[in-house]
């Protein structure tokens, strides 16, 4: 498998491990990346690699393929589980973000009003009102929180800028529960390191982050497609399914997907 590049502004559907039958939104270029991590496992691949040449689809252009892909989709009888926003990068990046929900919204509730909006962040900008207000106005607000170790943050997730994860904390904390925490677990190694972030030292003082924190839900997930360093692997499904139900056992609805 090679890494992928998704059409924007609108991809699929497609049948998404975690949401169901997913409309894809992508609000960043069609030609490339433009992300705050350049994660090392990103099914997207690295950043340098794929610097864009063409811009962000514009609000309006947004709307209009998104209402003709719903107006076909409700045509041949096909009804989405969940619109999902993602893409090649972080969606959060968008200047017409909110707005884009807004819109986002409205054509849901006009064409399919049973689905749920999603949208997939690995929360660097969460700590921007609009951003924080615009998040708290969407169905499935998903949150990525991969570890609460900022050595391993910087190696995996790799921030672009600056990150401040006891402010992303602070404000995940600031959406009182609705959210769903996202974290990708592995094995294997990258430059000579371990990226195995399965063991109690990475595990223990994640979960009582996420219990502070008190999510609706959280996703746990490992590796399933090409990743652009070479070395990592999938987290074993024992030990998804122990921390899953670590998890559960503080209260919190937890599901792993392998």
């Amino acid at each position: 498998m090679s890494t992928i590049i998704y059409p924007s502004p609108i991809f699929g559907p497609v049948r998404s491990r975690r949401l169901g039958v997913s409309l894809g939104i992508n609000l960043l270029p069609a030609d490339g990346k433009v992300c705050t991590f350049d994660c090392i496992y990103c099914e997207c691949g690295f950043n340098k690699d794929h610097r864009p040449t063409l811009g962000m689809p514009s609000r309006g252009e947004v709307a209009a393929a998104l209402e003709a892909k719903l107006q076909e989709m409700k045509a041949d009888g096909t009804a989405p589980d969940v619109l999902t926003f993602a893409g090649n990068g972080e969606p959060t990046c968008h200047p017409e973000f909110a707005g884009i929900i807004d819109d986002t919204i409205s054509l849901r509730d006009l064409h399919f009003p049973d689905a749920k909006i999603s949208v997939l962040s690995n929360s660097t900008r969460i700590t921007r009102r609009n951003v924080h207000d615009a998040l708290m106005r969407v169905d499935n607000n998903i949150l990525k929180l991969d570890t609460t170790d900022i050595g391993y943050i910087n190696a995996v997730d790799r921030p672009t800028g600056t990150f401040d994860l006891e402010a992303v904390k602070e404000a995940m904390r600031a959406f009182k529960g609705h959210l769903i925490i996202q974290t990708m677990f592995m094995t294997g190694e990258a430059d000579g390191r371990s990226v195995d972030n399965t063991g109690d030292e990475y595990v223990a003082p994640w979960l009582e982050t996420v219990k502070s924190i008190s999510p609706e839900s959280v996703m746990i997930y490992t590796i399933d497609r090409e990743t652009p360093a070479h070395g990592l692997r999938k987290a074993p499904k024992e030990a998804l399914d122990a921390i899953r139900d670590r998890v559960i056992a503080c209260g919190i609805p937890c599901t792993a997907s392998y």
